[in-house]
């Protein structure tokens, strides 16, 4: 069932890329933008979260902290983040596997790994915009920067 603008947004706890526990209500009293992608090493994927890096600073004029969530393990997102350069957390959805991009309704069984859907979550909790694009499309940072602006 797809979330709702308004609703709560499913609570979680995964880990991130240096292998620290990450939990969605901890963060509440700042923005919190979810962007689940395919797979780290992919051109696309790549192309999209190293867009995300070179204009951080949209991310951070909103107070928003982006978590970035995959299904590949922690330690790949580990060598990613180093690779590219990404200064924001790559959350894995490893184990068991996609939970959480199930949880959000972007997960594709049929390819065993997320869809290219984005969730911004308010300082309350609560889903203020989301957006998705098939896995074969970018999401385009004027996407973001609206989002952004209904939480800033």
């Amino acid at each position: 069932m797809a979330l709702q603008i308004g609703e709560e947004a499913p609570d979680f706890t995964l880990t991130d890329h240096t292998g620290e526990a990450v939990t969605l209500s901890e963060l509440r009293g700042r923005p919190v933008v979810l962007v689940f992608y395919p797979a780290a090493f992919t051109g696309r994927c790549t192309g999209e979260l190293c867009a995300i890096r070179d204009e951080l600073a949209a991310f951070e004029d909103a107070e928003a902290e982006v978590l970035a969530i995959s299904v590949d393990t922690a330690a790949s997102l580990r060598v990613f983040a180093e690779q590219e350069g990404l200064r924001f957390r790559l959350l894995s959805d490893f184990w068991p596997h996609g939970a959480v991009a199930q949880a959000y309704d972007a997960f594709l069984p049929e390819r065993g790994t997320a869809t290219r859907a984005t969730y911004v979550i308010d300082r309350d909790g609560r889903i203020a915009a989301q957006f998705r694009v098939s896995p074969s499309a970018s999401r385009d940072m004027e996407s973001y920067k609206e989002a952004l602006a209904l939480v800033a």
